[in-house]
């Protein structure tokens, strides 16, 4: 049988799930955030240097912790079959899309995760995904524990949201706060009262749809706010943003201490 998912049947029963996002793509970070605590993590390949092969050394370092684990949700960089196929068949089984507009691309979406003759993934029998041919009965049962969210960031894909939640394949709908604040006129204003206004709207929405939403928050009060409002995957912090932060409030503290610059000949 395929791994069983935890983050899937969790979103299924409307248990709530904290996230860490991870934009630093090294296996040796993925296994340290892994033991954390969160319930899901996730793996970032838009943004970040990260392809197929570094991922795949990145699952390999999250289901290398046992103690405290957490499920790993990969973001390809877009919304691609060929991408899709080769995150699945490396053993992804949570996959978050970007930019899904309609119920067209979620369609696509659902269709690149499925087997014939249910959808277009192709066939390959000794990916690890199956434990190298191993599982006879992943081709059969896949379906069953892989997970699709796909992301709406814009106003027009906000329109859009009850079309997109009616695509039978699709498990969540993940809220992008970046984007949509650029579409619609207030880039980078993630506080901005109609920003704001439309994602508190859209996690409803979703919500009645009987679909899961999701979102990136890293104002706390805001990722609480979000969660009491129905949302259910929730990442509430980056590596990247706390390591920063850690880093820079480190200096802070000690840059009394530090000697004048010398002046170099060179």
């Amino acid at each position: 049988m395929p791994l069983h998912n935890p983050f899937k049947h969790a979103l299924r029963a409307g248990r709530p799930q904290i996230g860490l996002w991870s934009t630093l793509a090294s296996p040796f970070v993925s296994e340290l955030i892994a033991g954390s605590g969160y319930d899901w993590l996730l793996l970032d390949t838009e943004h970040t240097p990260s392809d197929v092969p570094l991922m795949l050394q990145q699952l390999q370092a999250v289901a290398a912790e046992q103690r405290r684990p957490s499920s790993a949700v990969v973001r390809p960089a877009w919304n691609d079959a060929v991408l899709i196929k080769r995150y699945l068949d490396i053993g992804a089984q949570t996959l978050l899309l970007p930019f899904v507009q309609n119920a067209e691309e979620a369609a696509a979406a659902v269709a690149a995760m499925r087997y014939p003759p249910h959808g277009i993934r192709g066939m390959g029998g000794t990916m690890r995904a199956s434990h190298f041919g191993r599982d006879a009965d992943y081709v059969r049962d896949a379906d069953k524990e892989l997970c699709l969210l796909v992301q709406v960031e814009t106003e027009e894909a906000l329109a859009n949201i009850e079309a997109i939640a009616a695509v039978d394949g699709v498990d969540g709908i993940f809220v992008g706060p970046g984007d949509l604040s650029a579409s619609m006129g207030h880039p980078g204003e993630l506080q901005h009262p109609r920003v704001s206004a439309a994602i508190h709207d859209a996690i409803r929405r979703i919500r009645a749809c009987g679909k899961a939403p999701g979102i990136l928050m890293l104002d706390e009060k805001r990722a609480r706010a979000c969660l009491d409002l129905g949302a259910l995957f929730v990442a509430v912090a980056t590596d990247q943003v706390l390591l920063r932060k850690a880093a820079d409030d480190m200096a802070a503290r000690f840059a009394q201490h530090r000697g004048p610059v010398a002046n170099s000949q060179y």
